[in-house]
């Protein structure tokens, strides 16, 4: 709640909205429980200027409290509140940024330690926007070249870091002819910016998404025959990524092959959480980052270890606050000295502090974040959830109640008596719901995946079929209604189990038939590689959830009633139902209708739209093989002669519809005129969405969000912008 409220109020031009703000978010802040209990300034500088007021925000816990904060709130709160926080933000500004310019950083610099600057901002979203860093970081560079005396090499010299993100608005994989063409010209200049004054330039971690790419430009980087002579270059290396430790292995090949001693900073990585929750949503095989924090400090252990031992093609740069890293990495290293410790600006001072008094031969170089207030917040956010952890040696060195031995106690110890190494309470993505697998997803961040996709999606475009498809005829129609009205009886009389057992099937074959359907997608629906992946997904999890809620209400509950009477409640099919679905989600919706009906003992005619027959065509095939008798489900393709042609029938005892809305009262109208029994019509219409973006919104995101909107299937779809 604070970090919202504080990085939003910066942004909001206006008080009143401002004051509505504060009242909103401060109302459900329990503020107290939060003073002395974390780093001395960190969070409690923020919460102290919360309570600037006194105990205005302290009894909040209550109803009364409640009531006390809006009155007062009312009066004259929200001016003092929204004072107190602008107050909170410029203490941690100062305490956790070396300076608003470089200029300003550079003179706050401390001669015991040295520094590598880093340009506060997140990734660029604009051309604009990448040119803007790239003229900051040239600026820097120039700055902290002109400030030395002499050459000194880039290790004694003050450095830079650079965040390849910055550089370019679309440093994404699915991007990386354009990212090479464009990125590496920009990264090319600033590196022989500071060759030129001899400084280390380090090109930062990101997310495990952006790895690939930023090992293919940093090689190029390495292989710049006029980057050569100069062991400046540097990379920060994420211990809780899972690829690591042969990450190492990789970089000393390089340092090997382009001629020069890399520098290497070993940092424990900081976008765990984005990291867990992105791979569930996208169902991957497994996490790009350790679950556990325990597992990653061995992982850094280890990392050091083989960091000493590549000394003389990497130089290790140990970026850590645990006192207890610290101390294994002296005992690994012995009287090896040629390497250093790092900090963050505004984090384990004492620590380094009292470190380099006892032992001169050591040296610490400071990460010392430089930018406005603007900017400070996304930095700050990940220092508190790297640092602020209940796992992580800051936050337990703090607390008064954790023993001594859990602090100095071998993290290989501990996980030896851990019953699993990954975390109980991080579910695998395909585990993430408790009653229902979860589809699987593609990592189209990993260049191997990505390569053997497109390998088999290719394949499988050579295959597809130009051939035009006739629409069905009066005579296929009525013979589809007939088939399928005869066959009704037999399959609503079979076990659910058995119906739902089919659509697990079904489930398991679209995920192996992953890349046929999604060539399908493309060929016929026009769908980009990401959209296909979501469509089968979407389709998969279809199949799973009818499945589980088709166990849960079909099964026979019994019903209370006198002695000697037995009363059952039971759910039944209605009949035969005819589905008829979009061109613009061909797989998903079109199996979305057929599996809610099947399961529920109805049989069914597919009517898919016309514009997309051989995606409806391969769904079917996959139907029967998962176990869907062929006169229980059926395909007839056609238009929209076709589809008046079936929901008029009085055989027809329902109709699954997604399409437009004047399309939805067309059929209910026709299912009205029948003289027959009422039939069913669920019925999914289109419509207009709308994004309200106040000033309190973060623009980049919400620029992400409306292209994703926007854009995603072309823009056809119902819930675009």
């Amino acid at each position: 709640v604070l970090m919202c409220l504080a990085e939003a109020l910066l942004r909001i031009p206006d008080v009143d909205t401002a004051d509505r703000l504060i009242e909103d978010k401060l109302a459900s802040g329990n503020w107290g429980s939060h003073l002395g209990r974390s780093d001395s300034l960190f969070v409690n500088a923020s919460t102290w200027g919360l309570m600037l007021s006194g105990r205005i925000m302290a009894p909040l816990n209550t109803e009364q409290g409640q009531q006390v904060f809006r009155q007062f709130a009312q009066r004259c709160g929200e001016p003092m509140v929204r004072q107190a926080v602008r107050q909170a933000m410029r203490i941690m500004a100062r305490h956790f940024v070396m300076g608003r310019t470089i200029d300003e950083a550079l003179k706050r610099r401390d001669t015991d330690y040295r520094y590598s600057f880093d340009m506060l901002g997140e990734a660029a979203r604009t051309q604009p926007d990448s040119q803007r860093y790239f003229k900051a970081y040239a600026a820097s560079i120039h700055a902290i070249g002109k400030t030395l005396a002499e050459r000194t090499g880039p290790i004694k010299a003050p450095g830079i870091s650079i965040k390849l993100s910055a550089l370019h608005p679309r440093f994404e994989l699915s991007q990386a002819d354009r990212v090479m063409a464009e990125l590496i010209p920009r990264a090319r200049e600033l590196a022989l910016l500071a060759r030129r004054y001899d400084i280390g330039l380090t090109v930062d971690a990101e997310e495990a998404d952006r790895l690939d790419l930023t090992l293919a430009v940093f090689a190029a980087l390495a292989h710049d025959p006029a980057l050569s002579g100069w062991d400046g270059l540097g990379l920060a290396v994420q211990a809780y990524q899972k690829r690591c430790f042969d990450l190492l292995d990789w970089l000393a090949e390089l340092a090997r092959s382009s001629q020069r001693r890399l520098m290497v900073r070993l940092v424990k990585g900081a976008y765990w959480d984005s990291e867990i929750k992105r791979a569930q949503e996208r169902g991957l095989s497994g996490y790009p980052v350790f679950t556990r924090k325990v597992c990653t400090d061995v992982s850094y252990l280890a990392c050091a270890q083989k960091l000493l031992n590549y000394h003389e093609l990497l130089y290790p740069q140990f970026a850590t606050h645990n006192a207890y890293t610290v101390a294994a990495i002296l005992t690994l290293a012995g009287d090896y000295r040629d390497f250093e410790f790092q900090r963050l600006h505004g984090m384990g001072g004492p620590l380094y502090d009292q470190l380099l008094a006892t032992s001169r031969d050591l040296v610490c170089r400071v990460y010392a974040p430089v930018g406005s207030h603007e900017d400070l917040l996304p930095y700050l956010v990940r220092r508190l959830l790297e640092n602020g952890a209940n796992t992580s040696f800051v936050n337990r060195i703090l607390d008064d109640q954790a023993p001594l031995e859990s602090l100095i106690q071998h993290p290989h110890l501990q996980i030896a008596g851990l019953e699993q190494i990954s975390h109980p309470r991080i579910p695998l993505p395909v585990d993430l719901y408790p009653d229902r697998v979860n589809s699987a997803g593609v990592d189209l961040h990993d260049t191997e995946t990505l390569a053997a996709l497109q390998r088999d999606w290719k394949r499988e475009l050579q295959r597809i079929s130009s051939a035009q498809h006739s629409p069905s005829s009066d005579a296929d129609i009525e013979r589809a209604l007939a088939t399928a009205h005869a066959s009704f009886a037999h399959w609503d009389a079979t076990e659910v189990e058995q119906r739902a057992r089919c659509l697990e099937n079904l489930a398991q074959l679209l995920e192996v038939e992953t890349p046929r359907l999604m060539a399908l997608c493309t060929t016929e629906g026009g769908k980009t590689i990401t959209d296909g992946v979501a469509e089968v997904r979407e389709a998969v999890d279809f199949c799973r959830y009818y499945a589980l809620q088709a166990r849960r209400e079909f099964a026979v509950r019994t019903l209370p009633g006198p002695t000697g009477e037995l009363n059952q409640w039971r759910l039944r099919g209605k009949g035969v139902f005819v589905c008829i679905s979009p061109w613009n989600f061909p797989l998903a919706i079109f199996l979305g209708q057929v599996t809610a009906a099947l399961v529920a003992g109805n049989s069914v005619i597919a009517k898919p739209a016309e514009q997309t027959p051989a995606v409806a065509i391969a769904a079917a095939e996959l139907i029967h093989q998962a176990g869907i008798p062929k006169e229980v489900f059926q395909l007839v393709p056609g238009g929209e002669k076709t589809g008046r042609r079936l929901v008029s029938d009085s055989r027809v005892a329902g109709v699954a519809f997604t399409g437009s809305t004047s399309a939805a009262r067309s059929i209910n109208q026709s299912l009205a005129a029948r003289d027959a029994p009422i039939a069913t019509l669920i019925a999914e219409t289109g419509g207009l969405n709308a994004m309200i973006v106040d000033s309190s919104a973060l623009l980049e995101q919400v620029v992400v969000d409306v292209l994703q909107s926007g854009f995603q299937s072309a823009g056809q779809r119902c819930s675009a912008l």
